[in-house]
């Protein structure tokens, strides 16, 4: 590659860590402190990903519709905060007075906020595992794409990404897995190997949706609120994917970390699922 085409590669990283560094301020202390202010970061990204999916599909936003779908996400997130964590099935059913494109989207921003108020119920570090992983997955990816190239991963999807950049991302992702079972004293190192993994090919999955999304549009990004990065629906692809799959694990395991489910909780959960 010559000097000019690295320049060319690199010249987002600036915008990226500045913008990812107050991302990582701001939500590091909701998810400490808890509580309302947690909920209250949850709701507002629920809405602001809902208002970016509205201008995507040409619903404007200050329209009466395309107000009522900003609050259906809103009202939704609420319904999960306050206890009511079987609504959100109501709320992504409903949501096809819309149609078919933006219910689609409307239920993934709903399941991956109940999911995000589910896994903070009682502890920060479910929440802090999910979102770690996810991190290390897409910086892993951005880096070994960055310095070894290779092969594209999804050409006719997303011709940025890099074959080499998904195993980056994945091996990032696993590392990042170990580390924090090892962090937060719970126990469970072992499997959070195999959970982190899992949740790093998830988050590359929402990333490769997302880019096919906005490629049938015609876009380059959801948004321009965070420099370097997009919207929140470009930030946020691989989480939307990665935490209702963290939430659903975390069922199989009641009152233990969800990283720390083996097989045998797994099939045990599916069974007492059918059984109920």
């Amino acid at each position: 590659m010559s000097a000019a085409g690295q320049s060319s590669a690199w010249r987002d990283l600036r915008p990226r860590v500045l913008s990812a560094m107050v991302m990582v301020v701001v939500a590091g202390g909701c998810i400490g402190f808890g509580g309302m202010a947690y909920t209250l970061m949850v709701l507002l990204a629920m809405g602001g990903m809902a208002a970016e999916a509205a201008g995507l599909f040409r619903l404007r936003v200050r329209s009466w519709r395309g107000v009522l779908y900003v609050l259906w996400a809103v009202c939704a997130g609420l319904s999960a905060a306050s206890g009511h964590w079987g609504y959100f099935i109501l709320f992504c059913i409903s949501a096809c007075v819309f149609g078919a494109s933006l219910c689609a989207v409307m239920c993934v921003i709903i399941m991956a906020g109940t999911a995000l108020l589910w896994l903070r119920q009682e502890s920060l570090w479910p929440v802090l595992f999910v979102v770690a992983v996810v991190v290390a997955s897409d910086t892993s990816a951005y880096m070994a794409g960055r310095l070894i190239g290779g092969p594209k991963l999804a050409p006719r999807i997303s011709p940025g990404k890099t074959r080499s950049g998904a195993a980056g991302g994945f091996v990032g992702a696993v590392l990042m897995g170990g580390g924090m079972a090892l962090l937060s004293g719970l126990g469970g190192a072992g499997m959070a190997l195999v959970w982190g993994g899992v949740l790093g090919v998830s988050a590359q999955i929402g990333d490769l949706a997302e880019s096919a999304m906005k490629r049938a549009l015609g876009v380059k990004d959801s948004g321009t609120l965070l420099p370097g990065h997009g919207g929140l629906l470009d930030r946020f692809d691989g989480l939307v994917i990665a935490a209702p799959v963290a939430a659903a694990i975390s069922l199989t395991v009641p009152g233990a970390p969800f990283w720390s489910a083996g097989l045998r909780d797994l099939v045990h959960g599916l069974v007492a699922g059918m059984a109920g």
